[in-house]
C-alpha cells in the first residue's frame, strides 16, 4: 500500500492507524502532530483513524530546548 509521508512515497503492507503507524515509525503520540489527508487528527483520535492507500500524512515533531 502506498501512502506520502511528510512529502516522500512510503510503502506499508496494508491499512493500519495513525497509532500503528507511530509505533512503526517509533514516534510517541504525544510528541508529535498528524495531519493526515490535509486535516489535523486529535491524539484521541489516532487509534481509530485508518491510513489507507495514497493517504497523505505528515508528521511533526515537537523539540524542546531554550
Amino acid at each position: 500500500m502506498n501512502i506520502t509521508l511528510n512529502g516522500k512515497p512510503y510503502n506499508l503492507a496494508q491499512a493500519i492507524t495513525i497509532k500503528e503507524l507511530l509505533e512503526l515509525l517509533e514516534l510517541k503520540q504525544g510528541q508529535v502532530a498528524i495531519e493526515h489527508n490535509r486535516e489535523i487528527v486529535p491524539k484521541s483520535l489516532h487509534s481509530k483513524t485508518m491510513v489507507n492507500e495514497n493517504d497523505v500524512i505528515e508528521i511533526v515533531a515537537f523539540i524542546g530546548g531554550g
